[in-house]
């Protein structure tokens, strides 16, 4: 069975990736998902043309990925939840879905009648579901953030992959970095929530913050800081290789690519590794030809080994480095990533046929079961299905054209 949340409703009141990105998570295992969009702007992120100084829209096409990844498999309708004749679509949707998904701040919740209470008022059974950057207590817990704040930012990545001589602080790999994420955490929480109210028939409140997944992504020195009970001292390290490991770090190739080693018993791969490379004699090196030699001698052991990568190509290295024993990878830069063989052949990139009939193709969540490739469709154009949602609710033609005609759908 590859689409275990199949019978499951998901309504999302929510815009941008971090929690839109649980919910398409939750539809490429099998969830009907509902995405409420403002009646006239929709989603914010559909005005979101440049990402990271990258153009964000394919060029004539309808095809936009920074929607497409957050928001495949969904239906959107658009509502304006400030209108009091939207109401009555809204208490129905509610009342027909088993989690209601959102991050919209306590004040804007509290102004659409949408927070727990509210919501629970209507249906008692409902998992709610919320999103925010910093969490629900606390002096910040009203404040908006984006994952380039709370999650890369404040929860220390930035700080801790930043050298402390650069000019300019590192920014995040890419768009939605921290959001991507955190969706996978949000999707898990609901899953523990849906087993639990299956198990118990008590119902949950999760709560995941961009601030939260962060911390969770840096606990090892976070850990350690507060074990040492302060910030943690520069790490020093040798040009090439670790201090203690000349088989654990980055080697640059002749043409300018890199390579990264991560044998952590360096002892054990020194001799097939040195071989491998032409330098069988650095086996026998009275420096290196011990594990406590080789851990003492890193610094040295690692100089040689930049110098002989030095003199060869990424590919002529990658080539030769796919018979290693050792746990290495090449340096992917992300066209490379997409068309990585072993991505393909697990399926982890899927086609998807867009809204103008084009086959494009979108990374899928990372989950699988029974070995089965997810299969995607595409995120809904603005209100696409309006009209659909609208019947199945058992709102009338002449009904759904005087809530048009009063704004309160589109």
């Amino acid at each position: 069975m590859d689409k275990p949340m199949a019978g499951v409703r998901i309504l999302e009141v929510a815009q941008f990736t971090f929690v839109p990105a649980a919910a398409a998570v939750l539809s490429d295992w099998g969830a009907d998902v509902i995405k409420v969009e403002h009646a006239v702007t929709g989603d914010a992120q559909r005005g979101l043309v440049s990402v990271l100084g990258l153009d964000a829209v394919a060029p004539g096409s309808s095809f936009y990925p920074i929607m497409e990844g957050p928001n495949r498999g969904k239906r959107s309708i658009g509502l304006d939840l400030a209108k009091p004749e939207v109401r009555p679509v809204l208490e129905q949707l509610i009342r027909q879905s088993d989690v209601f998904l959102t991050n919209y701040l306590p004040s804007a919740r509290r102004k659409l009648g949408i927070d727990v209470e509210d919501v629970r008022a209507i249906n008692p059974d409902i998992i709610f579901v919320r999103g925010s950057g910093f969490g629900v207590r606390g002096e910040d817990a009203d404040k908006g953030g984006y994952d380039s704040t709370a999650f890369w930012a404040r929860a220390g990545s930035a700080a801790h992959v930043t050298p402390a001589d650069a000019e300019q602080m590192c920014q995040m790999p890419t768009g939605a970095y921290g959001d991507s994420m955190g969706g996978m955490t949000i999707a898990g929480g609901i899953s523990a929530a849906l087993y639990r109210r299956a198990t118990t028939g008590e119902t949950s409140v999760v709560d995941v913050s961009l601030l939260s997944v962060g911390a969770w992504a840096m606990q090892f020195g976070v850990n350690l800081a507060m074990v040492t009970g302060g910030p943690l001292p520069e790490a020093g390290s040798p040009k090439h290789g670790a201090a203690r490991n000349p088989l654990s770090g980055t080697y640059r190739t002749s043409d300018g690519r890199w390579l990264m080693l991560t044998m952590l018993q360096p002892g054990r791969f020194w001799p097939g590794f040195v071989t491998l490379i032409g330098r069988p004699d650095l086996a026998e090196d009275s420096r290196f030809d011990s594990a406590e030699k080789l851990m003492a001698n890193a610094p040295e052991a690692g100089r040689l080994v930049a110098e002989v990568l030095q003199e060869r190509t990424y590919a002529e290295w990658t080539a030769l480095f796919a018979t290693m024993s050792g746990p290495w990878a090449p340096v992917q830069d992300v066209w490379e990533v997409s068309q990585d063989p072993m991505l393909r052949a697990n399926g982890y990139i899927s086609t998807v046929v867009d809204a103008d009939g084009e086959q494009r193709e979108l990374v899928t969540s990372p989950v699988q079961f029974d070995e089965s490739p997810q299969q995607l469709t595409r995120a809904p154009q603005f209100a696409e299905h309006t009209d659909e949602i609208l019947r199945e609710l058992g709102v009338s033609d002449e009904q759904s054209i005087q809530l048009k005609i009063a704004g309160a759908v589109t």
